[in-house]
């Protein structure tokens, strides 16, 4: 007897359609900006009617905010799992400052950046989304790390929150800022590491006591 899933062909094949859809909206959403991008674009980018696109995302808006988180959830490196708090803290942090740099600075995060700061103080519903998504969850996965640190190896942490805003705006320096606004390139690689150990250098030194 044959069994009756559920899971019928339709539903995988609705599924294709929405990660088409949400595709289609990263990519068009970085090249054209937000206003300028319309759900028809997005439903002839990704091979289906304007009214499929609706059907999964109810507007505009709705489509901008699914598309940026998961735009930043391809981008966030897993920074913090399975951190082994055993190892010597330096080494542990290098870590850290080496991925979150690479992540910061990669082109694909510089144009999301600049995407975001075009819809400015008039569409803060939509950068706030971006920053849940995005830099709040780094920050939150840094403050719970430099908590569980704080009391140990000479360290301590009045508010490992404000101290792990230190530590990332560090390893942002002015070169992110330049790359931000165009006058700027990527660090080759000897560059960036002696970027990382000089940070995790100066914020040791900060926080020992």
């Amino acid at each position: 007897m044959k069994s009756t899933s559920l899971a019928g062909p339709g539903r995988p094949k609705d599924q294709a359609k929405r990660q088409a859809i949400l595709d289609a909206a990263k990519s068009l959403f970085i090249r054209n900006g937000y206003i300028q991008t319309s759900m028809d674009a997005v439903a002839a980018e990704a091979g289906v009617s304007k009214l499929t696109v609706y059907s999964h995302f109810v507007d505009k808006e709705t489509l901008f905010s699914c598309a940026v988180v998961a735009r930043c959830e391809e981008q966030v490196p897993e920074l913090f799992v399975d951190v082994p708090m055993d190892a010597p803290v330096e080494k542990v942090l290098l870590g850290i400052a080496r991925g979150f740099q690479t992540l910061i600075n990669s082109p694909e995060s510089i144009d999301l950046n600049r995407l975001i700061i075009t819809l400015g103080p008039q569409a803060s519903s939509l950068t706030q989304v971006f920053f849940e998504a995005g830099p709040q969850r780094v920050l939150h996965e840094l403050e719970r790390f430099l908590g569980k640190l704080s009391g140990k190896n000479g360290l301590h942490f009045e508010s490992p929150l404000n101290a792990a805003g230190h530590f990332l705006s560090l390893i942002k320096g002015v070169h992110h800022f330049r790359l931000l606004i165009g006058t700027g390139e990527i660090a080759d690689e000897q560059t960036a590491d002696h970027h990382a150990r000089e940070v995790v250098t100066l914020f040791l030194k900060a926080y020992r006591v």
